[in-house]
């Protein structure tokens, strides 16, 4: 069992021992007043024995250097003050101890790798910007001097760093492998009086660098260049942005952990079959180039990902998974939450999902305004584009009856806004909301003086992403087809059957198995349940006969297959065994007989109405084929025992 330790922050909070045990189930320290200065001992005790949860998320780093200095990993500490405790409303003790339950569960490891910055550094700018940030990192990093123009105002015979000047022809890469092509690259001459000079230019030049520091004031080099590890950027004309950007420079040198964001199972990628385009989903939201096309399926440059979160929760088949954290551990403090909220005596929860810019708005509308409402459940997520469609309605089934999410700045919004309209779309209307406040008092306004609905009835939403979405729709009432939009990842396909020639083709590439044939009959048949939404099939129809319709089917029936279109078989005219389409065996009988020359008379068009087997009798019994060679005579046992006769 885990202790708590409990402050009240010098009675700044209002807490309740007994009922934050009974519904946590944990031990409960008594309520401390000063645990971070005059009750330290207390702290430095319940550290030394163990297995302790500590309830005060601003002065994490002091008990974790208590307990370095014990010789002991840092205690967990969780934060129930701001997003909890300084509140307006009278009793947040079912909030508290929802939060605390959450903070016990145990925390998956992401997956990362090693990326290793030895210090190379190219600073790009005008000299008035980059050499002085030059000189400031020369002494701990290896720095070269990128100048648009071969210009110097004064000799650098103290320089410690080498100066270029060229043109940018390509930059890619990231963090500790960056990789630059120049043109017109002219290199300083150190020698020589007067002003200095450049070597003639040259094109094509390649080098590569672990950091580059951009200080030119144009466009970036990089889409999402924010996200971009390694590749800091400032305006040269604010003293206070350079300096920043030189800061920070000078810190990445050494070995980093990189975390492997997504996980990626290329045998269900619904991306391309056969060279034909099908979905696109996750290249169309990727912010930072890290996806891209790699044949039938997408490829992912780790070392690129930032971690946004949004290709996983727009892709169809499932796979992308975001592993930081995964869909079931985020489930997971969901349920936690809610449980926990209800057996302490709350009601009608609502669940605000929020990344670190809402929880400095939450730290800031707690120590200066109202905070938080007693029944709004903060729950941070790293990446908020990673909440998708199936996580909110997942949360309205598991005990919240609304879901309020709430984006920052940099928050990227293409995907975010996707899976909302989605969510609402399936069931989440009246219950879901988007909120961005300009200041932290906006945050309070928004959400006091409103009642959450009553929660749906709960369900258990497990499986995978699809499965999830479809349990937590019907869950909410969903209980007809409903019209979706464009791009979603549900749906039926749509077949002409007066333009269907059967050819199979959508069966064979299907990369869900959503379109099957009937092995004994002309058919084809598809399961709607398992339809991506795709477009290969729709794509690839020689006949242009297969059209798409976004829309959520709640029936069982959308779990079974339906025949789209079937016709009659044809009957070998020979031995009777049914083969091909018979519409089509004719069609090909009429466009041929009395038109092409290999099927001038009746018995070459026979041959199109006979099954495999028939046919292939049929040629090799026929006289006069040119492809067929006469058979030798057997030779027998008396052709061997034979006594060859003597030359003449």
């Amino acid at each position: 069992m885990t202790k708590i330790l409990l402050c009240d922050c010098l009675g700044s909070q209002k807490l309740n021992p007994a009922r934050l045990e009974q519904a946590t189930g944990q031990s409960m320290s008594s309520v401390h007043t000063d645990l971070c200065l005059r009750q330290i001992d207390a702290a430095a005790s319940a550290i030394a024995e163990g297995d302790v949860l500590i309830a005060c998320g601003q002065e994490a780093r002091r008990f974790a250097e208590i307990a370095a200095g014990l010789g002991l990993d840092a205690p967990p500490c969780v934060d129930i003050r701001d997003r909890a405790g300084w509140t307006d409303d009278a009793d947040a003790t079912p909030k508290q101890a929802a939060l605390l339950a959450e903070a016990l569960l145990p925390q998956p490891e992401t997956p990362s790798l090693d990326v290793v910055s030895a210090g190379t550094c190219l600073i790009i700018g005008s000299p008035e910007a980059a050499l002085p940030a030059a000189r400031e990192l020369s002494e701990d990093m290896a720095i070269t001097v990128l100048l648009s123009a071969p210009r110097l105002d004064e000799p650098l015979p103290d320089a410690d760093f080498r100066i270029v000047s060229g043109r940018l022809s390509g930059v890619s890469g990231t963090l500790g492998a960056f990789h630059v092509s120049l043109d017109a690259l002219q290199l300083l001459q150190p020698g020589g009086r007067g002003e200095p000079g450049f070597t003639p230019p040259r094109d094509g030049a390649r080098s590569d660098c672990d950091v580059i520091l951009d200080l030119s004031g144009g466009t970036p080099l990089f889409a999402a260049h924010d996200k971009r590890d390694g590749y800091l950027r400032a305006d040269p004309g604010s003293p206070v942005a350079v300096a920043q950007a030189v800061a920070k420079a000078a810190h990445h040198v050494g070995t980093f952990e990189k975390p492997l964001h997504i996980r990626l199972d290329q045998g269900l990628c619904a991306h391309s079959r056969a060279g034909q385009a099908a979905c696109s989903r996750c290249l169309n939201v990727c912010p930072t180039g890290a996806l891209t096309s790699a044949g039938d399926h997408v490829a992912v440059d780790p070392m690129i990902c930032a971690g946004c979160g949004g290709c996983a929760s727009v892709c169809p088949s499932g796979a992308i998974e975001f592993e930081n954290p995964p869909r079931d551990h985020l489930l997971r403090r969901i349920r936690t939450l809610a449980e926990t909220f209800a057996r302490a005596g709350g009601t009608n929860p609502r669940l605000l999902v929020h990344d670190t810019h809402g929880a400095e708005m939450i730290q800031l509308a707690a120590r200066h305004g109202r905070g938080l409402p007693a029944d709004v459940i903060p729950l941070l997520v790293d990446a908020l584009p990673s909440f998708g469609h199936a996580e909110m309605l997942a949360a309205l089934v598991s005990g919240f009856g609304e879901v309020t999410v709430l984006p920052g700045p940099q928050t990227e919004r293409d995907a975010l806004d996707g899976q909302i309209t989605l969510a609402l779309t399936m069931g989440a209307k009246g219950r879901l909301t988007v909120i961005e406040p300009a200041e932290p008092d906006g945050l309070s306004d928004a959400l006091y003086g409103k009642a959450a609905p009553a929660p749906a009835p709960t369900a258990l939403p497990m499986g995978s992403r699809r499965q999830v979405a479809r349990l937590a729709a019907r869950a909410l009432g969903v209980d007809e087809i409903t019209p979706l939009p464009e791009g979603a990842p549900y749906g039926a396909v749509l077949v002409d059957t007066g333009a269907c020639t059967l050819c199979l083709s959508c069966v064979s590439l299907c990369p869900s198995g959503a379109l099957m044939d009937n092995p004994d009959k002309p058919q084809l048949r598809f399961q709607e349940d398992a339809c991506l939404q795709c477009g290969l099939c729709a794509n690839l129809c020689p006949e242009n006969a297969i059209t798409l319709e976004p829309r959520f089917n709640p029936a069982d029936a959308a779990l079974s297959s339906v025949v789209l279109h079937e016709e009659e078989p044809f009957a070998c005219i020979e031995c009777g065994t049914l083969f091909g389409v018979a519409s089509t065996v004719r069609r090909v009988v009429e466009k041929l007989e009395g038109h092409h020359p290999m099927f001038a008379g009746s018995a070459q068009s026979r041959l199109i109405q006979m099954c495999e087997d028939c046919r292939v009798r049929a040629q090799f019994s026929a006289g006069g084929t040119p492809v067929i060679a006469a058979r030798p005579n057997p030779r027998v046992t008396e052709d061997y025992q034979q006594k060859p006769t003597k030359k003449q």
